[in-house]
């Protein structure tokens, strides 16, 4: 699985604009909400909240992969977002977090959602690429540096 056969360029945010955890997941959900690709950001936000009481999806290194299962979609919908400032995710490193990957997959499909998770997790783990990311001028930049390093992996 390729992440640019799951992200779009119109589904980046290149600069979220929220402070916290509640605010970053309607944004990123929003966007995917206003493409189309989910029906109702107020459930969506529900559904990831949910997840989060689990244990957080902030992984640490700046990173969050905020993920969840939901009812009446029928494929995998992706966003990603950059925080300039850094947002308190409650990461299990306890510091901010600067990148975030959304993951919405239909309720019965464990095996694209789980294989999303892992090449996400695979890419984010190297700094550079993280740098990168934060570096970026732009989304098409974002998207351009994401399509990149996915072609490598």
């Amino acid at each position: 699985m390729k992440i640019k056969d799951i992200l779009d360029e119109a589904s980046i945010i290149q600069d979220l604009r929220s402070t916290n955890k509640k605010g970053v997941l309607e944004e990123l959900s929003n966007v995917l909400v206003e493409r189309g690709k989910l029906p109702d950001r107020d459930k969506v936000v529900e559904v990831l909240l949910d997840r989060e009481k689990l244990g957080s999806t902030g992984i640490g290194d700046g990173i969050a992969i905020p993920h969840g299962k939901m009812k009446g979609i029928k494929e995998l919908a992706t966003s990603f977002g950059r925080s300039i400032k850094g947002v308190n995710f409650e990461s299990i490193d306890n510091k901010p977090t600067y990148l975030f990957f959304l993951l919405v997959a239909p309720e019965n499909s464990a095996g694209i959602h789980l294989k999303a998770l892992a090449r996400i997790s695979r890419l984010l783990k190297d700094p550079s690429f993280r740098n990168r990311l934060m570096g970026a001028k732009d989304r098409q930049d974002l998207f351009n540096i994401i399509a990149e390093e996915d072609e490598k992996v």
